[in-house]
């Protein structure tokens, strides 16, 4: 049989007509959408204005990631982040992602992520000060979560305590996710300088989050004393071609990009994780038990990394339920084969995160909150991309290492003071926006342990 055969009969589609029809329940439901189409098969063909695959297995997230990442650019969604981002690592490809790479990378060198486990910790200290006197009393917890991570991305990465800021960028971000959200479902995109009160709004948004980035930008080239930061390597970084250096517009939107990425998506997955060990206390004593023999009362440090391991497990375990990347896309460049499909060129290939962590030909009981998925027996039986929820190859997230050491340090600073549990009347949700994040917050008391 032929491939063309094959794909006929073999890929389930969904037409434009009834892509059409199901934007009303995207826009509703998009995680359940996608996942009720996913279970169609391990390859779903979508038919609108363009073409686009959905993908959930393994080895096909692996082909697409890493062994023929070459022909897969960021593609057509990730150029709705553009009017916000910029043209920052994020959304970049090509020669121009290689170099901003390149001038990254060594700010995240593993001797370097060691040095920022005091600011990590020292952080967190100052934030269960600030929890003495609310004992009993709701908190947002993604609210302390986004406070906590925008302080310590600021500290480590630009030399400076930017959670000052903390409202503006969530207020700034919740515009620009809802925004940016609309336009992704829409089919019909008018143009962003159309003065539209949207457009407006969106704008204005931009606008506070960069009057931020742009602060550090001046702040830093007024300063008189050097740092060994990325901003430092950022600013002192030259064009191999022109020797020019970067622009305020490429500094803010690296500045952006790294720092959004470095708050938002650890400050998701660490409500996430609070929410899952305040529903199931079994997991939360075998946290404290680890955490009373590694540490015994006393603040960890980089050398307890190592000996935190259900500690990061369980991370692990709530980034595998509730991914903050909860869906990758690429954009396929040439011709490709993807299990015995063709996939065009120019087509655009979804990898839906948030199904695969919870394949069930993959995970026994995939819905439920089990730590010991992470077990090295565990993973090692596993096929690899059965978990991404940094990405994979290549372009796997710059972040990775800092974004679980620094979850590491705060889950295990925070758990051996405080147990936090549901406030009152709480009904948690997962909202999949730009990242997957809980739907009107998540309001917890926390609860001093001794």
């Amino acid at each position: 049989m032929t491939t063309a055969a094959r794909q006929s009969k073999e890929i389930p589609s969904v037409d434009i007509v009834s892509l059409f029809r199901m934007m009303p329940k995207f826009r509703r439901d998009a995680l359940g959408t996608f996942s009720e189409i996913a279970r169609l098969g391990d390859v779903v063909k979508f038919k609108g204005l363009w073409t686009s695959y959905l993908l959930t297995e393994p080895a096909h997230i692996e082909h697409v990631l890493q062994t023929n990442s070459r022909n897969y650019n960021k593609g057509r969604v990730y150029k709705e982040l553009i009017p916000s981002t910029g043209e920052g690592l994020f959304v970049t490809d090509g020669d121009v992602w290689r170099r901003q790479r390149r001038f990254a990378q060594p700010a995240f060198h593993k001797d370097r992520i060691a040095s920022f486990a005091r600011i990590m910790t020292d952080s967190t200290e100052a934030m269960l000060e600030r929890w003495r006197a609310k004992e009993n009393e709701p908190l947002e917890i993604g609210g302390e979560m986004l406070q906590l991570t925008l302080g310590i991305v600021g500290k480590a990465l630009f030399s400076r305590d930017i959670s000052y800021g903390a409202d503006a960028v969530n207020n700034a971000f919740d515009v620009i996710r809802e925004h940016t959200m609309r336009r992704l479902t829409s089919f019909f995109k008018l143009p962003q300088s159309l003065p539209f009160p949207r457009n407006i709004r969106f704008r204005k948004a931009v606008a506070e989050a960069d009057k931020l980035f742009y602060d550090v930008i001046e702040h830093r080239r007024n300063e008189k004393s050097d740092h060994d930061d990325l901003l430092e390597m950022l600013m002192a970084a030259r064009d191999e071609e022109t020797d020019s250096a970067m622009s305020d517009k490429e500094l803010r939107d690296q500045a952006l990009t790294i720092i959004g990425a470095g708050y938002e998506t650890t400050t998701q997955a660490l409500a996430w994780t609070w929410y899952l060990l305040s529903q199931h206390p079994e997991a939360e004593a075998k946290l404290h038990a680890e955490l009373s023999s590694v540490l015994n009362g006393r603040t960890p440090t980089f050398e307890d990394v190592p000996n935190l391991q259900y500690t990061l497990m369980v991370f692990q375990e709530a980034m595998r339920l509730y991914p903050p990347a909860w869906m990758l896309a690429r954009t396929a460049i040439d011709d490709d084969e993807i299990g015995g499909h063709t996939i065009p060129g120019k087509s655009e290939v979804l990898l839906l995160t948030a199904y695969t962590h919870r394949h069930p030909k993959y995970w026994p009981n995939p819905d439920d909150f089990n730590p010991e998925n992470f077990s090295l027996e565990n993973v090692a039986a596993r096929p690899r991309f059965t978990y991404f929820p940094f990405g994979g190859g290549p372009r796997q997230c710059i972040g990775n290492n800092f974004a679980q050491m620094e979850a590491q340090l705060i889950i295990a600073t925070v758990a051996q003071r405080y147990r936090l549990r549901l406030a009152d009347g709480q009904t948690v949700e997962p909202e999949p926006s730009v990242t997957l994040r809980p739907r009107n917050g998540i309001g917890m008391k926390v609860f001093s342990r001794y």
